[in-house]
């Protein structure tokens, strides 16, 4: 959908063709939609926003519903990726010597593998005549530093959708503001509303790409490069639980797993491959308790919950099955007040009906 809430007359019904394509597998007949409509007079921002996009956030929702395997996902996600990159060869060359509008980074966070949105970003900004270099995703750091400094962009934009990176964002944030480049923060990690992007003071926040082309057309604030350490943006660190859950996860994780098993003997029969899926389900659920730590922010940490909640009951197994798991963690961090807190609140937001766990909390 546009902006104003209508897709445009000229690419009606080509969201349902090329969803029909992507899932069907068929990359040829997608890749022949997007370009002939490209070829049609299409125009550029609303094909790759309204309708490749579209199309995306679709795939995600109907995995979220297990409608569609994880296969099936991920098949899709590579296809919208090559889809994209279609477009991009189609897209004609700017008239040499045009000086563009200027040259901006566009990165994920280090460990973010989400990288379509940073991807759809990037080529929006080139429609509109920006000079991008697109780092991909999973940038580290140090890399992304050394790129700047070679290039001295006007903006960085950061793009980050599992909120569990939000501490390395603030690092990159950071980073790169204290070489007096400014910082756009994107992307669903950064809360619908951007708060976690105000939270660890980037220089901006948008909710999505047409939002940040926009914002990054009006311009951005001038960043006085300035030194500063997390503790100084985020002075709840101090009490250091955000430290010892992060630094501790494995331990958490395999005594986690310890108790669930003598409180549950069922357990002990799991396949090797329950038993991995359950030990990767308790160390999302503490890295998400640590993030929300972070931020200081228990609706980070309940939110998480009551989503996989929604996807375990889409997928027939009792969501009250992570009780299991927050009870368990919360009696590995008994002198951890915050903590406790924030597992509290996210066990209240739970079905009450007590159960056995599912082989693996998250299937």
């Amino acid at each position: 959908m546009t902006a104003g809430g209508a897709l445009r007359a000229d690419l009606e019904g080509l969201p349902e063709q090329l969803w029909t394509a992507v899932i069907g597998r068929d990359e040829p007949a997608a890749v022949r939609l997007v370009t002939a409509a490209a070829d049609a007079g299409a125009d550029g921002e609303a094909l790759l926003l309204d309708v490749v996009a579209g199309v995306q956030h679709r795939v995600g929702t109907e995995w979220a519903a297990n409608r569609i395997s994880v296969a099936e996902e991920h098949a899709a996600s590579a296809i919208t990726d090559r889809i994209i990159a279609a477009l991009a060869r189609h897209r004609p060359a700017p008239p040499p010597g045009s000086p563009g509008r200027g040259r901006v980074t566009v990165a994920c966070v280090d460990g973010e593998w989400h990288a379509l949105p940073a991807r759809l970003l990037a080529e929006l900004l080139t429609l509109r005549d920006w000079r991008v270099d697109f780092l991909g995703a999973r940038t580290p750091t140090s890399r992304l530093i050394a790129h700047l400094h070679r290039t001295n962009p006007a903006a960085v934009l950061l793009s980050a959708s599992i909120p569990t990176h939000l501490p390395t964002a603030h690092q990159a944030v950071t980073a790169v503001q204290s070489l007096g480049i400014p910082v756009m923060a994107g992307g669903a990690a950064f809360g619908p509303d951007g708060r976690y992007a105000r939270l660890i003071q980037a220089d901006a926040w948008a909710p999505d790409a047409r939002a940040a082309a926009d914002l990054l057309e009006r311009g951005l604030p001038t960043h006085r490069a300035r030194q500063r350490q997390q503790i100084d943006d985020l002075p709840h660190l101090a009490d250091q639980e955000y430290t010892f859950i992060r630094r501790s996860r494995t331990v958490l994780v395999r005594q986690s797993l310890a108790v669930m098993e003598q409180r549950w003997p069922a357990m002990r029969s799991y396949s090797t491959a329950q038993r991995e899926r359950t030990a990767e389900d308790v160390a999302h659920i503490v890295d998400f308790l640590a993030t929300a730590l972070y931020v200081d922010d228990a609706a980070l940490f309940t939110t998480f919950i009551t989503w996989t909640a929604d996807v375990l009951t889409a997928r027939q197994v009792p969501a009250s099955s992570l009780r299991l798991g927050l009870d368990v963690l919360a009696g590995q961090l008994h002198d951890h007040p915050r903590a406790l807190t924030f597992l509290a609140a996210a066990a209240g937001a739970l079905p009450s009906t007590p159960t056995r766990p599912g082989p693996g909390i998250t299937a």
